[in-house]
């Protein structure tokens, strides 16, 4: 039922006009980010312990209820709440997710290839105020259901941070944060976020952590698909690789239009940081073709050395920001480069600083040369 809207004054006009145009102003130079909208109004206490008296409510689609429990560790699926559903299977068409559902970022999403989103959430049985919403995002294929769970764990975010989510180590990929979980298998990205409006931040994060810790554990082995790594991302090293350091493109890998998917991973050696790109072709003809690209990169130039099937020495960045070296290699259908931490750069820093934290260009050549012997 919708509400009845009265006509709007001209004073309403133009105080929703100064509001629009502040908004504007303040927003114009913060990066989107997608935000759940807000949950159902949150029961009573004695309405929430009525509403899982019964098991809780249920799902209708059978594949969403095959993988969510009715109930886990004192929640359970709220009876009285709105599951809300768009795109393949549902009434309501993709597009609505972004104006009904996603705050901001709905384009990301739809670029890694989003074909559905399902959205419900879990009730505390005790009657406190906390609940769990849950948004069930599928994509056209595993690579790009992949590339959201990287996208929304690391981002712009350091995996050597102190609070960076830790990796939960379940089936297929996981994370979890302060009152945060992302989960990924096959062509499924979970989202899980636990909300109490009563507790204090330290008392939400070891709730949280409690309930989130349970619920997931029982969602993620009943997640459909292979847990399967991108061919790209499987090819970058362990080793000196920090948990949960991965960042996957499905395509245009390395800012290269047709190059494909590609990985980049995260590392740390001592105080040393760097990054590793991998890109992974279906033969050597594809990967020259793309290696080929990137040498036409402004800031690339060919290297002498040796390795693989050709090396570049590749600068990017710009006078307002920090200058990344990366040294790309080839070796059949498989690309691997070594680049800068972008993370630990600053424009202004003098070269002692510049060489703490990063590799030298000739220990670039030694590591990629290393990797490369390495590719099967």
């Amino acid at each position: 039922m919708h509400p009845v809207r009265s006509n709007p004054s001209f004073c309403h006009i133009l105080l929703l006009g100064a509001a629009l145009a502040l908004s504007s102003i303040g927003c114009k130079d913060k990066p989107e980010e997608r935000r759940a909208p807000p949950p159902n109004p949150p029961p009573s206490a004695s309405a929430a312990s009525k509403a899982c008296a019964n098991g809780g409510g249920s799902l209708k689609d059978p594949a969403v209820a095959a993988i969510f429990p009715r109930s886990s560790g004192g929640y359970c699926l709220d009876p009285n709440g709105e599951v809300r559903s768009f795109g393949e299977g549902s009434p309501k068409p993709l597009d609505a997710v972004c104006t009904e559902a996603f705050d901001g970022a709905c384009d990301q999403y739809k670029s890694f290839g989003l074909r559905s989103v399902t959205q419900f959430h879990y009730v505390d049985g005790a009657g406190s105020s906390g609940s769990v919403e849950v948004v069930l995002s599928k994509f056209a294929t595993p690579d790009g259901a992949y590339g959201m769970f990287t996208s929304r764990v690391v981002g712009d975010n350091d995996p050597a941070a102190d609070k960076f989510p830790r990796d939960m180590k379940l089936p297929g990929a996981s994370a979890q944060g302060t009152g945060t979980v992302y989960l990924w298998k096959g062509q499924l990205f979970v989202e899980l976020t636990y909300t109490n409006e009563t507790e204090t931040p330290k008392q939400l994060a070891e709730t949280s952590s409690k309930v989130l810790t349970v619920l997931s554990g029982e969602i993620a082995p009943k997640l459909p698909g292979v847990p399967s790594l991108p061919v790209s991302a499987a090819a970058l090293p362990a080793d000196r690789r920090l948990p949960l350091g991965m960042l996957y493109e499905p395509k245009d890998a390395f800012e290269v239009s047709g190059a494909g998917g590609g990985a980049y991973g995260f590392y740390k050696d001592g105080e040393k940081r760097y990054r590793v790109l991998s890109i992974t072709r279906n033969d050597a003809d594809q990967a020259k073709d793309v290696f080929q690209s990137i040498a036409k990169r402004k800031g690339a130039t060919k290297e002498k050395e040796p390795i693989g099937d050709g090396v570049l020495r590749v600068m990017t960045g710009d006078k307002d920001s920090p200058r990344v070296e990366w040294v790309v290699a080839r070796s059949g259908k498989q690309i691997l480069g070594v680049g800068d931490e972008t993370l630990v750069l600053k424009s202004d820093a003098s070269a002692a600083d510049h060489d703490k934290v990063c590799l030298s260009k000739e220990q670039k050549l030694a590591l990629v040369k290393t990797l490369l012997s390495t590719v099967k």
